[in-house]
């Protein structure tokens, strides 16, 4: 998306108030325009191949097709467009749920006007973003039993669980944005907490860092 172009949006949600609402919210700024609204996923997912939104604004729970499963279908057709959950479900199976499902962002419903316009912004700009409720509440757990499945394990050396994921990801090859990705944080935090690992662990490189991972069946050699 070229910086002088708006940002366009589209608005789903089966509550006629709450979509005006949220209209009433984005459209008197100048970077962003809200180019209609969808009552359902089904109607979601044919505005997108008419009119192929920036950003979607997404509730859950409609009559018929879920929110989530909204979220599967135009990820498959237009992988580019961003979708941020916008919901009062904020349980961990649900977060868990839209996060598998791709999307680039979470909101209770809420949040203040400031927040949604710098969610709007942020996803259309190519990051993510999540509500830091959400952060703190969900997300941790969510990643440490989807990607590590060791809560059992004791850390080397006194690392922390986010230190652990970050010395996984590295010796896996994954860059500092890559890492920051997965992890939604940010490139200096990735930086910051490499840093940590390394001094930790008396190591002096990636390199190092790498052998030290495979010596200790962190990683197995055919992730690299």
């Amino acid at each position: 998306m070229k910086t002088t172009e708006k940002i366009k949006v589209l608005i789903t949600d089966d509550h006629k108030l709450f979509r005006e609402g949220i209209k009433a919210m984005l459209e008197n700024t100048d970077d962003i325009e809200v180019i209609g609204s969808a009552s359902s996923g089904e109607d979601c997912i044919n505005q997108v191949r008419q009119n192929r939104p920036d950003v979607i604004l997404m509730d859950i729970l409609m009559s018929g097709m879920t929110g989530i499963e909204a979220t599967r279908w135009v990820k498959d057709m237009e992988p580019e467009i961003k979708i941020v959950i916008v919901t009062m479900e904020i349980s961990k199976d649900y977060v868990s749920a839209g996060i598998k499902s791709g999307v680039d962002g979470y909101l209770p419903k809420d949040v203040d006007k400031e927040t949604l316009l710098t969610a709007v912004r942020t996803v259309a700009g190519g990051e993510r973003f999540f509500n830091e409720a959400i952060m703190k509440l969900v997300f941790e757990d969510f990643y440490t039993h989807e990607k590590l499945k060791s809560t059992d394990k004791k850390l080397p050396n006194d690392l922390t669980k986010r230190e652990y994921e970050i010395l996984g990801l590295v010796a896996e090859g994954k860059t500092n944005k890559e890492i920051g990705d997965t992890l939604f944080i940010s490139v200096k935090t990735v930086e910051t907490h490499k840093s940590h690992v390394l001094e930790k662990l008396g190591l002096r490189n990636a390199a190092e860092l790498i052998k030290y991972a495979i010596r200790n069946n962190i990683i197995s050699i055919d992730k690299l």
